[in-house]
C-alpha cells in the first residue's frame, strides 16, 4: 500500500509518497506566499495551502497505481490561527506561529491571569506565537471578524477539513494553542472562558494516528483517488518530525533545523518545566514531550545567504570554514524575536565581536554557531530538570549541511544520529497514515521498523571543550543587551 505524508511548512508544502516498507517513492514541493503586512506580523492565505496541496497530490500520484493509495496524514506548522465563519469560509488571513503582534495579549495572560494559573490549566505559559493570544488580539482589534467565528482551526487541520469535511485536530498540535489541558487531553474550560470561545467553536480532538474520515467524493474525484482513502489526524510539525526520525517512546531526542529550530525530548510520563522555558506538549505517539523552540534557525542562514551575501551557493560558502571553536564573532539568532528560553518577541538578531580582520567566513560561521548555541540554551534547561541526553537524531533543511551537523554535535556535546530520510514532518505524516490504516500496531512499532540510522556524527572532546568556552560567552550576550531591544523596537 501507499501513504501520503503532507508537510505544511511556512514557505511551501512538501508531499511524499511512502510504501509500507518506509521507502519514499516520490517527493513534491509547492511554494506559496508569506505576507508581512506590518513589521513583526506574519500571515498566509489558507486557500493557498489547499490549492498547492491539491496540485502537489496530483503531481505526487501521477505515475503511481492510485488504487494503492490507502491514507493521507500531515505534519504542519503549529499555532497558526485559522478562523472560519458559519459557512466554513476563511474570515481573514491566518496569523502564523512566527507572528509577534500579540505582546499585549501575551503579557495579559502571563501577568494578569498569571503563569501559575496558565501552567495549571494547560501545562504551559503564553508565548506570542501561541493561538490563544491571537484569539484575544482578534477580539480586541477585529471585533466584527471575531463575532463571525464559527470554527477555530490550525493550519494542517484546515487541510484535513478541506479533504474530509471534518473539523478536527490532534493533541500534539492542540497543545500549542494554550487552550488544551495537556495532561488530561481535553479542552480547558478556564482557557475557553478567558478567550471567550466555546467548545463548539473548537475542533474535535484525536490522537495523531487516528482516522478522522475519508476523502470527500468530490475531492477523491478531482484527485483520481478512491473515496475510501483514509484521512488521519496527523501532528504538529515537530511531533511529526519526531515520528519521522524515530523519536518516540521514552527519553529520545531530536533536533530540527528547519525555518524554526527545536530540541524535542520524548517521554512516556507527563512533566512540566517549572520555569516554563520548555513547552510541555502531548506527543504524536500517544504520550508526551518537552520541547524548546527557537523561532529562527535555518531561516537565519537563508537570510544571511539570500539577503546579505546575495548567493544561492550555500555549501560553497561553508567549504572554506575550518577554524571551528575559535571564532571571535558571535551571532544572536533572533530575527523574529525568540521563544525558548527567553520568551521575548522584542529580541532581534545581532552580530558582536567583529574587528578589522573579520572575514566573510567568520560571519557565516557565526550564524551557524549562533543557531547551535540557541538550541544549547534549551538543552541546558532540560539538563536542569535532571534529563540526561547522550545522543540525538537530526532533521530539517539545515541537517543537509555536514558542517552544521558537526557544529551541533560539538556545541551540544551529543552524538548526532543521521537517519536515512531527512524529510522529518512529511515522513512522520506518512508513518502516521500507515498506523492509522492498520499497517502497524503503534507509532512506536512503525518507527522502529521504518526509521534507519545511516551515520553518526560524534563530538570531538577537544573541539567540544572549545565550544563549551564559546557557549559560556554567548549566553552572557542576550542578558547584556536585552534592555536595548525594547528601546530599539
Amino acid at each position: 500500500m501507499l501513504y501520503i505524508g503532507v508537510d505544511l511548512g511556512t514557505s511551501a508544502v512538501k508531499l511524499l509518497l511512502m510504501d509500507e516498507n518506509g521507502k519514499i517513492h516520490k517527493i513534491v514541493s509547492k511554494e506559496y506566499p508569506l505576507y508581512f503586512p506590518h513589521p513583526g506580523w506574519s500571515e498566509q492565505d489558507p486557500k493557498d495551502w489547499f490549492t498547492q496541496s491539491m496540485e502537489g497530490i496530483r503531481e505526487l500520484t501521477a505515475e503511481c497505481d492510485k488504487s494503492q493509495v490507502a491514507g493521507i496524514s500531515f505534519g504542519g506548522q503549529m499555532h497558526g490561527l485559522v478562523a472560519l465563519d458559519k459557512n466554513d469560509e476563511v474570515i481573514r488571513p491566518a496569523i502564523l506561529w512566527n507572528d509577534g503582534r500579540t505582546e499585549k495579549e501575551t503579557d495579559y495572560l502571563n501577568q494578569v491571569i498569571g503563569k501559575e494559573k496558565l501552567s495549571e490549566y494547560t501545562a504551559n505559559i503564553a508565548f506570542a506565537g501561541f493561538t490563544a493570544p491571537k484569539i484575544l488580539w482578534m477580539k480586541e482589534n477585529e471585533p466584527e471578524n471575531f463575532a463571525r467565528i464559527a470554527k477555530i482551526m490550525l493550519p494542517k487541520d484546515y487541510l484535513a477539513y478541506r479533504l474530509s469535511g471534518v473539523h478536527c485536530t490532534d493533541y500534539s498540535d492542540a497543545s500549542g494553542m494554550l487552550l488544551l489541558d495537556v495532561k488530561n487531553k481535553c479542552w480547558s474550560k478556564e482557557m475557553m472562558e478567558i478567550c471567550s470561545v466555546t467548545e463548539e467553536q473548537l475542533p474535535k480532538l484525536y490522537e495523531s494516528y487516528e482516522v478522522v474520515g475519508t476523502l470527500k467524493p468530490e475531492i477523491a474525484a478531482e484527485l483520481g483517488l478512491s473515496e475510501n482513502v483514509k484521512v488521519v489526524a496527523g501532528a504538529g510539525d515537530n511531533a511529526a518530525a519526531a515520528v519521522g526520525t524515530g523519536t518516540v517512546g521514552d527519553g529520545m531526542c531530536n533536533i530540527s533545523l528547519g525555518t524554526s529550530g527545536t530540541i524535542f525530548i520524548s517521554s512516556k510520563t507527563f512533566g512540566v518545566d517549572e520555569h516554563n522555558a520548555l513547552h510541555s506538549f502531548d506527543h504524536a505517539d500517544g504520550y508526551y514531550h518537552l520541547m524548546g523552540c527557537m523561532l529562527s534557525a535555518a531561516s537565519c542562514n537563508k537570510w544571511w545567504m539570500d539577503e546579505i551575501l546575495k548567493t544561492a551557493e550555500y555549501s560553497k560558502e561553508q567549504e572554506t570554514i575550518t577554524k571551528l571553536g575559535e571564532n571571535n564573532v558571535f551571532y544572536l539568532p533572533y530575527l523574529m524575536g525568540e521563544r525558548s528560553p527567553h520568551n521575548d518577541p522584542k529580541a532581534r538578531a545581532a552580530f558582536i565581536g567583529m574587528s578589522m580582520d573579520t572575514t566573510r567566513e567568520e560571519m557565516t560561521q557565526a550564524v551557524l554557531e549562533g543557531v547551535a548555541f540557541g538550541l544549547r540554551d534549551s538543552l541546558e534547561v532540560a539538563k536542569s530538570l535532571g534529563i540526561r541526553i547522550e545522543r540525538t537524531k537530526i532533521c530539517g533543511g539545515g541537517a543537509k549541511s555536514p558542517l552544521w551537523k558537526k557544529i551541533i554535535a560539538n556545541v551540544m556535546n551529543l552524538k548526532v544520529d543521521v537517519i536515512e530520510s531527512e524529510e522529518g514532518p512529511g515522513y512522520g505524516g506518512a508513518i502516521l497514515a500507515a498506523v492509522g490504516c492498520g499497517e502497524f500496531a503503534s507509532v512506536e512499532e512503525a518507527a522502529q521498523k521504518l526509521v534507519k540510522v545511516v551515520d553518526t556524527v560524534e563530538p570531538d572532546a577537544e573541539l567540544a571543550a572549545k565550544y563549551e568556552e564559546r557557549y559560556q560567552k554567548f549566553r552572557k550576550i542576550y542578558p547584556a543587551v536585552k534592555g536595548l531591544f525594547r528601546e530599539l523596537a
